[in-house]
């Protein structure tokens, strides 16, 4: 009867998981950004004092440790942002506003103003994203990042510029959050 016991636990095991759980939010082992299929890099929980904000999902077409080589690279990518807590539009692209500040000088910033216009013009679109929402930030290059809430689409915004811009919020030299940046990158 022992032996039967362990058999079913290392079965167990050794299958697949298909989803992996945070805080309660149901993250995919893999996305779909046009025709490629994105495997999940890694993920982690977004807290701002105490609160727990949303679970970040980083997908690439392979896995990698590496934060510089994922911003430099032009591949499909996805950023999924699975909401834990009602956020305005305001507050969210604030958020998203100050850690690309962060993360670029005055004249990268310049550069990238019509784009960050847009950004803002999209989330204010969105309004509000509720607790149980997904936000995803998906790129290809060959016709940039697309702002989508739980699948429908909001806008597109051109280059690659921009999606390393996004991409440092989480994996850049000063990130939204350490730990958030070291699970994202499967650590």
């Amino acid at each position: 009867m022992r032996r039967i016991a362990i058999l079913g636990l290392l079965l167990l095991a050794s299958m697949p998981l298909s989803a992996l759980e945070l805080a309660g939010a149901k993250v995919s082992d893999s996305a779909q950004v046009g025709t490629q299929t994105l495997v999940l890099n890694g993920a982690g929980v977004r807290t701002k004092w105490f609160f727990k904000v949303y679970v970040g999902a980083l997908y690439l077409p392979q896995k990698q440790t590496s934060a510089d080589m994922v911003i430099a690279d032009e591949h499909p990518q996805r950023i999924a942002m699975h909401m834990l807590r009602d956020l305005g539009s305001k507050k969210l692209y604030g958020a998203f506003n100050e850690a690309i500040q962060a993360n670029h000088d005055g004249a990268e910033l310049k550069a990238m103003k019509a784009q960050l216009k847009l950004m803002a013009d999209i989330f204010n679109e969105i309004g509000e994203a509720k607790q149980g929402d997904v936000i995803t930030l998906d790129y290809q290059p060959a016709g940039g990042t697309q702002i989508s809430l739980n699948g429908k689409v909001y806008g597109n915004i051109a280059g690659a510029v921009f999606k390393r811009a996004l991409l440092k919020i989480w994996l850049g030299n000063k990130p939204a959050q350490d730990d958030l940046k070291k699970a994202m990158l499967g650590g």
